[in-house]
């Protein structure tokens, strides 16, 4: 089966959207992600692919992490976890953001469990006890973590589960996490804008 062909990033129009259509089979996304793409789109869109300028990216020195989070990640009460249940993770996200409606759909979430079946897509999983608070998920490739959504349910969550994914980026030698688009949050988190360009030499390089 052939492979979806993706434009050159720098076509994409002003909001960042670079092209209309196409699968979400395993080769496709593997071919999007190291081209600087992802899919996003709602509930009777065709799928669409974005790579915004800027980038927003989270370099590893460039996390901050709080007193009061420092002090959370020490406490005996949470355990962390990689890859324990990744379709856990994805169904609290798509749970979390369907008050304002959910860009998880179905189709998406059989592409990412997929892709984590076949090792590139992972998730930080936060436990109290028995009970899943937060967690992250997303794909790495070529030492790049593409961050696609991230949940919590109590306090910090999921900040602490960014921060796992940090330390074990900084183990690792990982070049930075991709963060999308821009917000407040994580921007006081660390993460900024860089240009489309400077984010595709970091991927390729």
């Amino acid at each position: 089966m052939a492979v979806v062909s993706f434009p050159e990033p720098a076509l994409a129009n002003a909001d960042g959207l670079l092209a209309i259509g196409g699968d979400l089979l395993l080769p496709t996304l593997l071919k999007a992600y190291a081209q600087g793409c992802f899919p996003w789109y709602s509930e009777d869109q065709p799928i669409l692919w974005w790579s915004p300028d800027p980038r927003m990216v989270l370099l590893l020195d460039d996390f901050y992490c709080s007193q009061r989070l420092a002090r959370r990640l020490k406490q005996k009460r949470y355990r962390f976890s990689w890859d324990e249940n990744f379709s856990q993770v994805i169904n609290q996200c798509k749970e979390v953001h369907r008050k304002g409606g959910t860009w998880l759909l179905p189709d998406m979430i059989t592409a990412y469990q997929a892709l984590h079946q076949a090792a590139y897509a992972h998730s930080v999983e936060v436990w109290e006890g028995e009970l899943l608070i937060g967690g992250l998920y997303g794909v790495l490739l070529d030492q790049v973590f593409f961050a696609e959504s991230m949940f919590s349910i109590k306090r910090d969550a999921s900040k602490m589960a960014l921060a796992m994914l940090m330390e074990r980026g900084k183990r690792e030698g990982w070049k930075c996490i991709d963060c999308q688009f821009y917000t407040d949050h994580l921007s006081s988190l660390g993460a900024k804008e860089i240009p489309r360009t400077q984010f595709l030499e970091l991927i390729r390089n």
